[in-house]
């Protein structure tokens, strides 16, 4: 039993050592790994984290026109917001332009995605057509279509005018103006969103199609029973993503209708812009911001619960 003892505690002394050494190559691990991240986490900080949080701390103040915190007011700013009809009109606005544009980017780009990955003659041409809006800035595009829409000698009245119809005033009618605001922003979006799904389609296993082919499947069967599935993952992010830059639309806006006419196209982002820098009022801007940063979280939230259920994973 004594010749035992000491080769127990050589042992054990040895199973210390080699978890020592275990949790110093972790650290060691942990150490580099956050010494990769750190550029990273500086600039995450600079212009993510700490703008984030001041706006937070904005939001419970009034502020002078500089921006500097004079009375706290804790949730009185929140309060006020809901119950400004304008701020309501521009969260209803919010909302029915989310539904006016992200369905319709979706399908039409889908369709031109479906299109393009057909292999037919100067399909390339046409490829390079439907993406070029992405090389198109939002203040040339707003330009380009505040010239379509001009109520004079806009291309749009004119071609109604051909047809006997009376012009309409795109950016001027109550009516009409967060459908112009919505036809720029598909046309706009086209591109990034085309571009994402022909990436999708053509990433699908054709061997697929061709076991389809052999059991006399028709196009659209094929179309539903395996592109859409396999396609799943790429509308699901594309719809997310869009979802989120529709509820961040500004500069559109902007250029087109300054949230005219009689706030029509007052979306909330708008609103934040208009309340913090036409109005000086950076504590109740801050505070529709923190109400535009939930908004969107709960949003994706939900498209993650709800959408990601019929999403087919290869």
């Amino acid at each position: 039993m004594s010749m035992l003892s000491p080769i127990m505690e050589e042992k054990e002394t040895f199973a210390v050592q080699i978890e020592r050494a275990k949790k110093q190559k972790r650290m060691s691990s942990m150490l580099k790994g956050i010494l990769f991240l750190l550029p990273s986490i500086v600039l995450f900080s600079v212009f993510v984290f700490y703008p984030l949080f001041k706006t937070m701390y904005l939001s419970f103040f009034l502020t002078d026109a500089k921006g500097a915190t004079t009375v706290f007011v804790g949730l009185e700013n929140y309060l006020y917001m809901f119950s400004d009809p304008i701020f309501l009109k521009s969260f209803k606005n919010t909302f029915l332009f989310v539904i006016y544009t992200v369905p319709a980017t979706v399908i039409i780009s889908l369709f031109l995605a479906v299109i393009s990955n057909e292999k037919l003659k100067g399909v390339g041409f046409f490829r390079t057509i439907f993406t070029s809006t992405m090389g198109v800035s939002v203040a040339a595009a707003s330009v380009f279509w505040l010239y379509l829409f001009n109520p004079t000698m806009g291309l749009l009245n004119q071609i109604l005018k051909v047809f006997g119809a009376e012009s309409i005033g795109w950016l001027t009618d109550p009516k009409w103006a967060m459908i112009a605001i919505a036809i720029t922003t598909i046309w706009m979006n086209i591109g990034f969103t085309f571009l994402i799904l022909l990436g999708g389609l053509q990433s699908i296993d054709t061997s697929l199609y061709e076991s389809a082919d052999i059991e006399g499947s028709g196009y659209f069967y094929k179309f539903r029973r395996i592109t859409v599935p396999m396609l799943s993952p790429t509308l699901f992010f594309v719809i997310t993503v869009s979802i989120i830059n529709s509820f961040q639309t500004f500069g559109q806006i902007d250029i087109l209708t300054q949230g005219g006419p009689a706030n029509e196209t007052n979306l909330i982002v708008y609103s934040i812009y208009r309340e913090a820098f036409v109005n000086y009022q950076f504590g109740s801007a801050s505070a529709q911001a923190i109400v535009l940063f939930i908004l969107i979280l709960l949003m994706t939230a939900l498209q993650f619960k709800l959408g990601e259920r019929r999403v087919h994973y290869q």
